[in-house]
């Protein structure tokens, strides 16, 4: 039976050419740690990291690559960013649309009576309203945090429009990029990021268990170490260095994950734009192709305007239970698929698909249209089978 792999939004596969090579190539060739030994292998080593960071910086347009700082993934970068700002009596908006990765962190803070959270409205199909939220963006507001694009709905966000007006008011812009860096346009200075946490796994086609964030000096200034330990730098001392990015990087960093990362952003420096483009309009007939199956006994969730739509696209079965379809697209077809509640109850909440769940689609660059096709002829299938 062939194998189709359309779960890209939970992990992007195949990864770029290049990524396991260098991984093996660190454990085999390299092996030892940076900061800490005093030969050249360490120092060489270092100047990987460095270019690492300096490729990061340039793809988000971002402050420095100093400013990069390097975690475990969107998660970690994510909790560093909301526990390591948010102090006893700040007010956060956030939205109806985030993974549980932002809303988690924001309700123990909540229980803890540290936070009040607000949510912006949001669309049936989860599109952020704009109306009324410079209102909303009030200057004793501490932050907005919200996802660039939906993991469940595939909706984009308009970030470029609500950071303008936080940074007008004085107020930090974070954003959840774990759906879309490498695959959209992220511009940290003309999108008024404060800032922007991302895996490598995703559309930056890179390993699991690395990622990072981005952060402003300003943003940086008011951060506190969810972390301490070891850096490397500043051991006379029993506090975390106050530069970046030691102060976020305590205790040993995954080397052989930054330079799997490293060259999957080679690989996408060197694809250029013609990547991002193949993604999309593979995305878009994705979203075509399921669109034509609504009258035999789907849904299909999200924004209907393909410009504002990832390489996600997420359908509710009315003819059989979600988890049964998916079950029959992998068991019957080959085709992968993610089925549930995709870590985001409350979005699911607002597109009405809980408790029941959706079963999601999501795209890759090495997908190809006549697999999208195929696709779409097993659920038709399916559908008329009943």
């Amino acid at each position: 039976m062939r194998s189709v792999y359309l779960d890209n939004g939970a992990t992007s596969y195949p990864k770029a050419p290049g990524v396991g090579e260098a991984m093996a190539c660190f454990i085999t060739e390299v092996g030892c740690n940076i900061g800490r030994g005093g030969y050249q292998r360490a120092y060489d080593a270092a100047g990987r990291v460095l270019e690492v960071r300096e490729a990061l910086n340039a793809l988000v347009n971002g402050p420095s690559p100093r400013n990069v700082v390097f975690t475990a993934g969107a998660t970690a970068s994510l909790n560093l960013l909301l526990k390591g700002l948010l102090r006893p009596g700040d007010r956060v908006l956030t939205s109806p649309m985030e993974h549980n990765a932002v809303l988690r962190p924001l309700e123990q803070l909540k229980r803890r009576g540290v936070v009040v959270v607000d949510y912006l409205p949001c669309t049936g199909r989860g599109e952020l309203v704009l109306e009324g939220l410079a209102e909303r963006i009030t200057p004793d507001l501490r932050a907005v945090v919200l996802c660039h694009g939906s993991n469940l709905s595939g909706t984009l966000f308009p970030i470029e429009k609500v950071g303008p007006l936080c940074r007008e008011k004085g107020v930090f812009f974070l954003v959840d990029a774990a759906q879309t860096l490498g695959a959209f346009p992220v511009d940290m200075a003309a999108m008024a990021i404060d800032g922007l946490a991302f895996p490598g796994h995703k559309g930056l086609l890179g390993p699991q268990g690395i990622g990072g964030l981005v952060v402003t000096d300003a943003l940086a200034a008011e951060l506190e170490p969810l972390l301490a330990g070891g850096t490397g730098s500043m051991s006379e001392s029993l506090d975390m260095p106050p530069y970046l990015p030691d102060r976020f990087e305590a205790g040993t960093l995954n080397l052989p994950g930054v330079f799997g990362l490293g060259a999957a952003l080679d690989y996408l420096t060197e694809q250029g734009a013609a990547l991002r483009d193949r993604e999309h309009r593979l995305a878009g007939h994705l979203w075509a192709r399921l669109m034509e199956l609504e009258e035999d006994g789907i849904r299909v969730l999200g924004a209907l305007d393909p410009a504002w739509r990832t390489g996600v696209v997420s359908i509710d079965c009315r003819k059989m239970d979600n988890a049964q379809l998916s079950y029959l697209l992998e068991q019957d077809y080959g085709i992968q698929t993610r089925c549930g509640l995709h870590c985001a109850p409350v979005a699911h909440q607002t597109l009405g698909t809980f408790p029941q769940g959706a079963v999601r689609f999501s795209v890759g660059p090495f997908n190809t249209f006549e697999e999208i096709d195929y696709v779409q002829g097993a659920v038709y299938d399916l559908l008329t089978s009943l």
